[in-house]
């Protein structure tokens, strides 16, 4: 349904650290890159970072979040503890949430601009 996505953000280089750390782990680069503007995924950009004079106001309570497909839940753990290190804080330590389904192991974290982002992974191991 969704081509891309695109957030704007107070400093590319700062973002830049954190998503290459936090997407490293689910396979996730940054394929293009030039002043102020990221673009990552994986064989194709589906995710554009770009310095804004005035990004959207962070709100943990507005429901915007963006999810990740990771292919492993070491990668969940790993995206995690990678976020964690590079300036990202926790909201959701890795784990199963039984109440979104049997086998739903995710984790959740708020990135240095504020935007909540989920890895998750749907498979038992």
């Amino acid at each position: 349904m969704l081509d891309h996505v695109s957030i704007g953000v107070r400093d590319a280089d700062a973002a830049k650290r954190f998503y290459d750390a936090a997407l490293k782990p689910l396979g996730y680069t940054c394929l293009s890159q030039s002043p102020g503007s990221l673009g990552y995924g994986g064989e194709v950009v589906a995710l554009w970072v770009n310095e804004a004079p005035r990004p959207v106001k962070a709100d943990v309570e507005s429901g915007l979040h963006f999810c990740f497909a990771a292919p492993t839940r070491a990668s969940v753990d790993a995206f995690y503890a990678a976020a964690l290190r590079e300036g990202g804080r926790d909201n959701g330590p890795p784990g199963l949430r039984a109440s979104y389904g049997d086998n739903y192991y995710a984790a959740f974290v708020i990135d240095p601009d504020g935007y909540r982002i989920e890895a998750y992974c749907s498979a038992a191991s």
